[in-house]
Order: C-alpha cells, then sequence, then structure tokens
C-alpha cells in the first residue's frame, strides 16, 4: 500500500480584512507609531475618512500535495502569498478555509527571532524548541554540540538572544530547525540575512536533510538555490497555485512573468507605504530616456529611482539596491555612500529634514546582458540600522537591438554585457607594414 502524503493542502485559503489592519503582521512599534499619528491627525482636526473595509484573500483555493522526502520549491513575486502558506503549514496562523494535514513534525526557519524567547540564552532556546518539537532531553543533547558549531555561536551561548545580532539568530535558528531532525523541515527567505558563506552552508544543509528522507518546503527568490535543491516547484501568483512541476520549466515560467512586471510602483500615503518609524518608501521607478519602462535598450542607460520620506528629523539616511539577475544570481549591490559612487552625493551623511526624497543610480547601456532583473530596495540609517528592505519591487528586461547580431549571432555568456577597450596590433612588418594596425 501505498504511503499518504506527509502533506495534504485542500482548497487553502487566508482572508484578511483590509481597513481593519493596515498590514497582516504588524511589530508592536508599527502599532504604537499608526495609533500615534491617528491621535496627533485627532488633535489637529485632520482625522482621517474610514475607508470601507474589504476582503483581501492572500491565499485562494490552493491544493496541492508533497511526498514524503520531496523537496519542494516555493516560488513567486512579492504578495504572492508564499509566507502566507508557509506561516498557515507551520500553525503560526490559521486558513480562513481549506484543510491541511501534516504527518510528521515541523521545524520551520521563518521570520527572524520566531520560535526563540528573547529573555532565555542560545541553550535554553535549543532546549526549548528541542521540546516543541517533541525531543525528549537526551535526544536534544546529543545533537546539542553540532547544532552549535554550526550556528558558529559558542562564546554567546550563554547570552539572552535579544542580545544577538540578526545573522546571530538566523545560523542558531537555521542550526536548530535542521539538527533537530524533523521530518518536515519549512524554510523561508530569511537566509538572506546571513552571510553568503553561511547561506552556502544552509544549503549544503539542506541538501543533506533531503537526502536523509525528509521532506524540505523551500522559500526562495534564488532560482539558482531552487533549482539545485528542489526537483519541483510550486509558483503562486496572487495567492492561487498557477504551476507546480519540474522547476526548470516553473522557473522559466516564473522568469517570463518577471518580464511582464511594472516599471513603476507608487505609494501615495506614507501611513500604509512599505517602511519604519523613520522613513516610508514613496516611489520605485526605471526610467530610461527620460521614460519610465520595464523594457530596456541595451545600449541605453537604466535609472533607478528611489522616492521616500524622512519621518524623523536630523535622520542620517542612505540607500542601497541589490540587482537580481532571472536565476536569482546577485550581479551587484551598490549605494549612494561616496566610496561606492562615481560622483558625490549631497545628502550622504547629512542629516535629513522631514520631507521627500529622490535618489537616483544609473546602470550605464552596454554594461549589462541581455536577459530579465529584478530591485531589491534597502534604506537603512545611521550607517547599519535597516529601515526598509523590500525584495523584488520591480522588474525590467534588457533587449539586444541588433548591433550584435549582426557580428555575433548566439547569446552572449554571463550577466554583464560592457564594450571594453580591444586593440590588436600586427607584430610581423615585413607582413604588415606601418599602417593602421602594424607594429608600433
Amino acid at each position: 500500500m501505498m504511503d499518504s502524503p506527509i502533506i495534504e493542502i485542500d482548497g487553502l485559503g487566508k482572508k484578511y480584512r483590509i481597513g481593519a489592519l493596515r498590514e497582516p503582521y504588524l511589530s508592536l512599534r508599527d502599532s504604537i507609531a499608526r495609533r500615534t499619528g491617528h491621535m496627533w491627525g485627532v488633535l489637529r482636526g485632520k482625522e482621517r475618512v474610514q475607508h470601507s473595509q474589504e476582503d483581501f484573500w492572500a491565499l485562494k483555493d490552493v491544493s496541492f500535495s508533497v511526498d514524503r522526502g520531496e523537496s519542494v520549491g516555493i516560488i513567486g513575486r512579492n504578495g504572492a502569498g508564499k509566507s502566507t502558506l508557509l506561516k498557515i503549514l507551520s500553525q503560526i496562523t490559521p486558513p480562513t478555509e481549506g484543510r491541511i494535514t501534516m504527518r510528521g513534525r515541523v521545524a520551520s526557519l521563518l521570520e527572524v527571532g520566531t520560535g526563540f524567547h528573547p529573555e532565555l540564552t542560545g541553550r535554553e532556546n535549543i532546549y526549548l524548541n528541542g521540546a516543541i518539537l517533541g525531543m525528549t532531553r537526551a535526544e536534544i543533547r546529543k545533537k546539542f554540540d553540532e547544532i552549535v558549531a554550526f550556528a558558529e555561536i559558542g562564546q554567546f551561548l550563554d547570552t539572552p538572544v535579544k542580545r544577538f545580532s540578526s545573522g546571530m539568530y538566523v545560523r542558531l535558528a537555521f542550526a536548530v530547525a535542521a539538527h533537530l531532525e524533523p521530518e518536515i523541515l519549512v524554510v523561508d527567505e530569511v537566509l538572506a540575512v546571513g552571510d553568503a558563506e553561511f547561506q552556502r552552508k544552509c544549503l549544503g544543509k539542506m541538501g543533506e536533510v533531503a537526502r536523509e528522507g525528509r521532506t524540505v518546503l523551500f522559500v526562495s527568490h534564488n532560482m539558482g538555490a531552487i533549482s539545485n535543491l528542489c526537483p519541483r516547484t510550486v509558483l503562486l501568483v496572487g495567492g492561487k497555485l498557477r504551476t507546480d512541476g519540474p522547476s526548470g520549466g516553473v522557473i522559466s515560467e516564473y522568469i517570463t512573468l518577471g518580464a511582464e512586471g511594472n516599471c513603476d510602483v507608487v505609494w501615495e500615503n506614507p501611513e500604509t507605504a512599505p517602511g519604519s518609524e523613520k522613513v516610508h518608501l514613496h516611489a520605485v521607478r526605471i526610467v530610461s530616456e527620460g521614460v519610465s519602462s520595464s523594457n530596456v535598450d541595451i545600449q541605453k542607460d537604466v535609472m533607478v529611482e528611489i522616492e521616500y520620506w524622512n519621518l524623523a528629523p536630523d535622520t542620517k539616511l542612505s540607500v542601497s539596491i541589490h540587482l537580481i539577475s532571472a536565476m536569482g544570481v546577485e550581479v551587484l549591490a551598490s549605494a549612494n555612500m561616496h566610496s561606492a559612487n562615481l560622483d558625490r552625493d549631497p545628502w550622504f551623511g547629512r542629516p535629513y529634514p522631514v520631507g521627500l526624497y529622490r535618489t537616483t543610480c544609473v546602470f550605464p547601456g552596454n554594461f549589462l546582458n541581455e536577459g530579465s532583473y529584478g530591485i531589491n530596495v534597502i534604506l537603512i540609517s545611521s550607517v547599519t540600522n535597516i529601515e526598509l528592505y523590500l525584495r523584488d519591487v520591480l522588474s525590467f528586461t534588457v533587449h539586444e537591438t541588433g548591433a550584435m547580431r549582426q557580428e555575433y549571432s548566439g547569446g552572449w555568456l554571463g550577466v554583464v554585457r560592457p564594450k571594453l577597450a580591444w586593440q590588436t596590433h600586427c607584430l610581423d612588418t615585413a607582413v604588415c607594414g606601418s599602417g593602421p594596425g602594424g607594429a608600433e
């Protein structure tokens, strides 16, 4: 008799009430800031008229199953429902409709800090998480040294985790989730917080978990990692399951969808725009030849415009972008700091008065190769505090316009295709003489 799937999802849906909540997941800080803003509006006689409430389905009628030992990737643009699905599977939030069946212990690595008690030490949280998974103290002890070695936090083991950096948090959380032998390992894009070496280490461990016959669900924007780790991938679009199949074909479909992306996104109201209590986004645009466009001539400059409200007086802000290829490769990261700038940004390092600002970055023509690219936007205050990290904000596609096709008919390898200085000189003067290209 064939074993039942380890995960069964049937008609799953999750509904939120727009107007009742600004975001499905508000931090305490955001809630306080929002309430303070509301009270200030009342005192000034400018209380906003409440918009009528409406339903928003983060997920709708999603059905699929996962067999024991499968590694399944889950992909989609921001807002597609990926994280909502994982939170339901991890029993962090309940579904509005539908049914899920999980036939095994689940270890989840979702938001930074999920599942950890901030007042407890790293050591205590390892035992706490093991107990939540139903393991005995003796079972946890057998894995303890391996967890600590993998997380590389030995000297901070007896420090309360509230004092950990985000990177330390993630290293320990992943080590606990991967080493305590759950039947199902659920991992969200939170791995992006770690450095590149740690990400490779995590992906290697996830591959090892899969080879041991355990089940892995992996959400990522890194298509290379998805294709290497997961033979099968599920694509979510607008909260609905669009495609479920072999990863190569599903990733190709996702890339095609990305090429159809918008060339700008605008948030008109700073209260509902993404951000923090200090800064909120207003707009992100892709501009070429003075016009917003998601399709760019390979020979033309491409400008990324980022507009944002500074809400706190005298905040020193910096802006960074990450350019991601269609296969999830991080092509480059850049920022408006002086050391990374061909010019000097007059506002970098200066205290910002409260107001609306625009920061731009230009990729020169004949720099990027043909293909689709995504933009991640990061806003940072006081050098190290990340106020906003928004992934996959926009996508654009670079098109070859024909000049190279006259001399080279194939596709050009690589993610960049700059024009470089090439010269040929004939070293045999008896053959070439002293004409153009002759020996100097």
